[in-house]
């Protein structure tokens, strides 16, 4: 529908009834050759990333490769993880329970290490050292936060590097930094599956964009928030990856301006429904990694779950979103399970090379790890693995 500029004083309530009617995102443009003014609405259906189905599905395929390498070379490759638990936190206690249960579920030897709330450093550090040392545990998780009186850095720092499931550890972070040289003279771009121990939350983004169908090379993508445990990992596998980056934060000027230039928004900055729709682009990707809670009479709790994101009004603006819950979250515990399997797919390397027992690997299980989705995984670097 085309009009004259003497119109305009028209076309605007038009278009605000137009866009309280259908609740469709209108455009208006003013930048045609003849001066005249276009007005049209579209109706974005945004796609929800189910984080829970896709989630179910790695751990589906995880299953399989653990009863793979059971049935090849028996209990002794078993993936290990331990959980370290400080305190009597009740959401500590809960989201243990649930990693516990997560590996249970996929054939791994679940360990668990309770301390009282009043353990100190070296106590702590005690139990990690032990952990370090048992050839059969692959995978360390000390669930934070720890009490006060526990340095949280020297403990997560304390952590076997190739243990490292939760990818904190500053060697393992400075592996992935460093990849994007490797990865630029190999001519390749970054790989889930050529990746070991890092950071699971961005991992999780990372694969829920890949199994979405989301390609980031070239786009232009905008991480809210600059955390050492999501905002720079992240940052750093969407650059390997060859998509243009740009990290906002509080002090980012014009920030809304910028977010909306993103064609993949990825928010994590820890307030609730910060995020609003004037922050995201039309048909742009939006990974929320926030968990809030906000009050809400409505509940029994009086509170809710929510995202960094104002998921209603994003509707009908992003072309795809995760939500909160049922996005990012499953797949952060996903991600933890997969470092776990690929650590004993390490250790069952190193058996091989040690001849402990492990002559090789056969050529029906190698030919069937080939096939599976973390099969380079086996051929990964730690900091400590060339």
């Amino acid at each position: 529908i085309r009009f004259s500029r003497n119109l305009s004083s028209v076309i605007q309530p038009i278009q605000r009834q137009c866009c309280l009617s259908v609740k469709k995102n209108c455009h208006r443009t003013s930048d045609f050759p003849n001066g005249g003014l276009k007005l049209f609405c579209t109706q974005i259906q945004t796609k929800i990333i189910d984080g829970k189905s896709i989630a179910t599905e790695i751990q589906r395929e995880l299953k399989t490769e653990v009863k793979e390498m059971k049935e090849q070379y028996g209990d002794k490759v078993t993936p290990g993880l331990a959980v370290v638990l400080v305190g009597n936190r009740p959401d500590s206690e809960k989201y243990v329970s649930m990693k516990k249960k997560t590996a249970k579920s996929l054939g791994f030897k679940s360990v668990e290490r309770v301390l009282p709330e009043e353990a100190t450093t070296e106590e702590v550090r005690k139990v990690v050292d032990e952990l370090n040392a048992d050839e059969n545990i692959d995978g360390i998780l000390v669930q934070l936060p720890l009490p006060e009186q526990v340095d949280q850095k020297y403990i997560l720092e304390a952590i076997d590097v190739q243990k490292d499931v939760d990818g904190f550890h500053s060697s393992n972070f400075g592996s992935l930094a460093r990849k994007g040289e490797d990865l630029r003279h190999k001519k390749k771009s970054f790989s889930v599956e050529d990746t070991r121990n890092a950071a699971c939350t961005p991992l999780g983004s990372i694969v829920l964009l890949e199994r979405s169908g989301v390609n980031l090379e070239g786009k232009n993508v905008v991480v809210l928030g600059r955390s050492n445990i999501v905002g720079l990992p992240v940052a750093l596998m969407c650059l390997h990856r060859n998509a243009t980056v740009t990290i906002c934060h509080s002090r980012t000027k014009d920030l809304a301006a910028k977010c909306k230039e993103a064609d993949v928004l990825i928010a994590a900055i820890g307030r609730a429904e910060f995020v609003k729709k004037e922050f995201i682009k039309p048909g742009a990707t939006v990974i929320d990694v926030g968990i809030n809670f906000k009050e809400d009479s409505s509940r029994k709790s009086g509170y809710r779950m929510c995202g960094d994101v104002d998921f209603e009004e994003a509707q009908g603006v992003a072309g795809a979103i995760t939500p909160v819950p049922g996005g990012v979250g499953p797949m952060t515990v996903a991600m933890l399970m997969m470092n776990c399997v690929n650590n004993a797919k390490a250790r069952l390397k190193r058996m091989s090379k040690q001849k402990t027992g492990v002559n090789s690997y056969g050529p029906t299980f190698k030919k069937r790890l080939e096939k599976s989705p973390s099969f380079a995984w086996k051929f990964g670097t730690s900091a400590h693995e060339a």
